[in-house]
Order: structure tokens, then C-alpha cells, then sequence
């Protein structure tokens, strides 16, 4: 019998080292002065500095069948700020700062190159928010992963001080909800949209007058990211909610305390043409719209009356969209 070795079975030690050694590359110019490690050694090392009462904030999350879309026109990278903004709007939805995030890939057969492109498009997105891309795993697995399959996951740590923690517990009936644009799909409802239209270059390559522009180009716009915007504003704010899987229905009620319910007002702000070609596509009923996608409300600020006007001024893309109000029944959600 010939010896077998790990190569043969589809493993690659020797491209898997030369993918880590990419990675570090681009992994290095995001540290932060609080990094002891960086992308290497057994565990990163993160040194904690000017915090009385630190209460770390953590969130994982994947990008999801949008790789599929990626892959088929070749723009891998355009993943890369979905993954850190998603994850890094989940912890701001908290009120924390991220302080260092660690990335997750896996693929079927790697490819150094393309490795090095998710990596750089990460640091890239980690520098733009000074979020350490401290470390990861890149894993290759022909077993599980097939052709050009991949996966890509990443882990947010961030930090809040204990009095400063958002969660809506002091949100009540008569606040005002308002609502920041979403940039597209963000990262949720793929697998419907790749059901209605294909995943097919040819599908992604064809233009939309209403969209101005080919599906795919609508499709992968990036994740947008909403901390530069509030981190400033956070004192004035009882409650954030990043609008993701199960649309405004699944996670305004997230940050709502005991006895009280958002009523929306739909025509408040102008849903996007992609969520009306894709309604329209597949004859998706309204309501299943609302719960499956963002329909162009990426984050939602519920602050009081009084600081309206300081809010919307500070953010001009901002809209009033509803308010809070007396729960009647057990719907927690109500969008006219």
C-alpha cells in the first residue's frame, strides 16, 4: 500500500501555512496599543485599559448564503465589512465600543490568495471602526465543503462601562422610534432571494432599470455600519435595535420592556426598489416581507420626545417612523 499523506486526502499544511502568513500581514495594522498578541500565537491577548465597571459585549455571526452571490461574480472581499458591521452592530445595539474581533474561515479546498483578499477586506473594515483583528481559524475541509464552497464567520468582543449598558429598560409609552436607511439587504433573506432569482452569474449579471443597476451589484452592496453615526449620541438613546433576521417584527421587541409595543408608520420612509422586486418576484405576501427583511430600516433609535430634534439634526439620513405605545393584545410590533 502507498503511503498516504495528509496532501493526498485534500488537506494543503503547506498553503494553509502561507494562507496564515497573509493573514498576519493585513491582521497586523489593525492592533491597538491594549493587543499583547497578535495573529499567531495560541490565543489572543487583549490587555484591558481605562474601564471602572468594564462589562464585556460579545456577538457572532456569519454572512450567510450572500457568499453565494459573492462567489458567483467573484468579489469575495464585498463580505468583509457585512461580517464586522453586522457583528459589530449587534454589540453597539448594547451601547459597547469593539475592541477586537476574530474571524472564521472554511472552505473546501484552500486557496492562499483568496484567503489573503477575505483577510485584507477585514482588516480593512476593522481598521474603519479601530476594532483589533486579533486572530482566527482557517480551515480546510474537501469532506464538507465542495468546489469553491466557503464559509466565513467572525466573533466581536467589545466593551461598555456597567452604567452606560443600553438595553430599553427605561423606554416607555410616548418615545419616539426613529429609523436609520439600511444599504440593502444587509446580510438576511438570501435564501429566499436565491430561490426567486437563481444564483447564476448570468442572473446576477442582469440590470434592473428600477434598481439602476445589475441584481448582483444591488445584492452584494455591504452591511452597513451604524457606530461612528451614534457613538456619540448614545446618552440620548433608550434603545437600538439591529434590524436583521426576522425583520422590524423579530427584533424591535428585543429592547421593549413589559407592556408596551412600536406602532410603525410605513409611509413614513420609501422602502427600497429591491424588497419591491423581490415582493413582486415571488409574490411574497406584505407581512412576510416585514419578517424576513429589513425593507430598508437598518437600525432603530428610540429615544424621548425631547431629543428628537437633537438626533435627527445629528443625523440627517434619519427619520421619525413611529412610536411607542400601550401594548393591546400580545402583538409587540404594529406596522401601518
Amino acid at each position: 500500500m502507498d503511503k498516504q499523506t495528509y496532501a493526498a486526502a485534500g488537506v494543503n499544511i503547506d498553503a494553509a501555512t502561507k494562507a496564515k502568513e497573509l493573514i498576519a500581514k493585513h491582521a497586523r495594522s489593525t492592533l491597538r496599543p491594549e493587543v499583547l498578541s497578535g495573529v499567531g500565537f495560541f490565543g489572543g491577548l487583549f490587555e484591558f485599559k481605562g474601564f471602572k465597571q468594564p462589562v464585556l459585549v460579545s456577538s457572532v455571526d456569519g454572512v450567510g448564503t450572500k457568499l453565494k452571490f459573492a462567489a458567483a461574480v467573484a468579489k469575495d472581499v464585498t463580505t468583509c465589512s457585512d461580517l464586522d458591521n453586522h457583528c459589530g452592530n449587534d454589540i453597539l445595539a448594547c451601547g459597547a465600543e469593539p475592541l477586537f474581533f476574530l474571524d472564521y474561515m472554511a472552505m473546501g479546498r484552500l486557496v492562499p490568495e483568496q484567503v489573503e483578499a477575505i483577510a485584507q477586506g477585514l482588516a480593512k473594515a476593522c481598521r474603519e471602526v479601530g476594532c483589533a483583528l486579533i486572530g482566527g481559524e482557517t480551515a480546510e475541509m474537501p469532506g464538507l465543503y465542495a468546489g469553491k464552497d466557503y464559509d466565513l464567520v467572525g466573533f466581536i468582543i467589545g466593551v461598555v462601562e456597567k452604567e452606560k449598558i443600553i438595553m430599553g429598560k427605561t423606554i416607555v409609552a410616548g418615545d419616539a422610534i426613529i429609523g436609520l436607511p439600511s444599504s440593502g439587504l444587509h446580510t438576511n433573506g438570501y435564501s429566499l432571494v436565491r430561490k426567486l432569482f437563481g444564483e447564476t452569474k448570468s442572473a446576477l449579471d442582469t440590470y434592473y432599470p428600477e434598481l439602476g443597476q445589475t441584481l448582483g451589484e444591488t445584492l452584494l452592496e455591504p452591511h452597513r455600519g451604524y457606530y461612528h453615526q451614534l457613538k456619540p449620541l448614545l446618552p440620548l438613546i433608550k434603545g437600538l435595535a439591529h434590524i436583521t433576521g426576522g425583520g422590524l417584527m423579530g427584533n424591535v421587541p428585543r429592547v421593549l420592556p413589559p407592556g408596551v409595543a412600536a406602532q410603525f408608520h410605513s409611509q413614513t420612509w420609501t422602502v427600497p426598489p429591491i424588497f419591491q422586486l423581490i415582493q413582486r418576484q415571488g409574490n411574497v405576501a406584505q407581512q412576510e416581507m416585514y419578517r424576513v427583511f429589513n425593507m430598508g430600516i437598518g437600525m432603530v433609535v428610540i429615544c424621548a420626545p425631547d431629543d428628537v430634534a437633537q438626533l435627527t439634526q445629528a443625523l440627517p439620513e434619519a427619520k421619525v417612523i413611529g412610536e411607542v405605545v400601550k401594548q393591546e393584545g400580545e402583538a409587540r410590533v404594529v406596522i401601518d
